[in-house]
């Protein structure tokens, strides 16, 4: 009885037990399936990481060759830029040497023909055109100057010019390489020689000069314009300054300088001569007048070429230890009149001696028969 009630009590407990465990093992598989549910669903995002992460490498990949790429580009670009910065950079240097050689002509040029010269007192003859039936005597005053430049040669030591009477003397000389001039036993040598001649110019100034209008300068700012314009009106209008009626004013107040015009003409050249006037601004100001004129150049002409009647000895060896400078060009000129030297007769010589230099001056009607 006692053993069946202890086996009965085992077997509750064996029952209670496994109740237990089976208790324990639905909640080990509840624990598994929500692991194994957890590993997957850690799986997933795992190959989702992945290929975001594929993506991304793909992604840096194209943006590192497409920033490779750019990257040659600019470069290819800078190197580009750089050449064409180096290739201006030359043209610059090769267009201001340029520009300077071309400033140095101009420069030679202009030097070659600006013409220092004093003009000494001359007289001068003054013509003038038959008054027309129009000429109110407001025309301006008009006047024509002519400036001819004579052309030079420069003549150094060692050298003679010789200008003969015709052309054809002149040809036959210049054709001999050398030649020969005796004197006391012995012989010196010369060598003819074309010439050319510096350039010369030829040309006209045209000047008018106003008989109504009057130039004004060195007027103080010290009003507004249009009062200073009627100031000057009022100053230039007075008879016991010596003015007259006037027709316009120009002012100009940046510069002070102002243009009077008169209504008669006469009064701007009388007050032109004096070179001040008063006028009346806030106090008497003495200001510049001076002629309106109008310059204008005409026939502007360079002559440049060789005389056909003049050559140019050169190579004449010094012997003024022997004889003076005027005894060597007498034996030079013998020389060249005789016509068994194929010489003729001569309308000038100049030599120079060694250690000299002098400028041959053309005149007109030479420069004219030589052509």
């Amino acid at each position: 009885m006692d053993s069946a009630m202890e086996e009965e009590n085992q077997f509750e407990e064996a029952k209670k037990e496994l109740e237990t465990w089976k208790t324990k093992v639905e909640r080990a598989d509840d624990v598994k399936s929500r692991l194994i549910m957890e590993k997957l669903e850690e799986d997933e995002a795992k190959k989702i990481a992945k290929e975001e992460m594929k993506a991304l490498a793909n992604e840096r990949a194209e943006c590192e060759e497409d920033f490779s790429q750019r990257m040659c580009a600019v470069k290819e670009e800078i190197l580009k830029v750089s050449k064409r910065k180096q290739d201006l950079l030359d043209k610059l240097k090769r267009f201001q040497a340029e520009l300077q050689n071309k400033r140095a002509e101009s420069t030679k040029l202009k030097q070659k023909f600006k013409i220092y010269a004093q003009i000494p007192d001359t007289e001068v003859r003054f013509s003038a055109q038959e008054k027309e039936e129009s000429d109110d005597g407001s025309q301006p005053i008009r006047g024509v100057f002519i400036i001819s430049q004579r052309s030079t040669v420069p003549l150094q030591g060692g050298q003679a010019l010789i200008t003969f009477e015709e052309e054809k003397v002149a040809s036959q000389i210049l054709k001999m390489p050398k030649c020969s001039v005796s004197y006391e036993g012995k012989s010196l040598n010369v060598k003819p020689k074309r010439i050319t001649m510096d350039p010369a110019v030829k040309f006209e100034v045209h000047l008018d000069v106003s008989r109504k209008e009057l130039k004004v300068s060195s007027i103080p700012p010290s009003m507004p314009e249009e009062r200073m314009k009627d100031r000057l009106e009022i100053s230039f209008s007075r008879p016991s300054r010596g003015g007259g009626e006037v027709e316009g004013v120009e002012y100009d107040k940046n510069t002070g300088t102002g243009l009077i015009t008169f209504l008669h003409p006469g009064v701007a050249e009388v007050l032109a001569l004096r070179g001040k006037y008063l006028v009346d601004l806030d106090s008497e100001v003495n200001v510049q007048v001076g002629p309106v004129y109008k310059q204008e150049l005409r026939k502007f002409q360079t002559f440049c070429g060789s005389p056909k009647r003049t050559i140019l000895l050169n190579d004449i060896k010094d012997i003024t230890d022997i004889m003076d400078e005027d005894e060597v060009q007498d034996i030079i000129e013998l020389h060249f009149q005789k016509t068994s030297n194929r010489g003729g007769e001569i309308e000038s010589i100049k030599y120079v001696s060694r250690e000299k230099a002098l400028q041959a001056f053309f005149c007109e009607d030479a420069e004219k028969r030589d052509g």
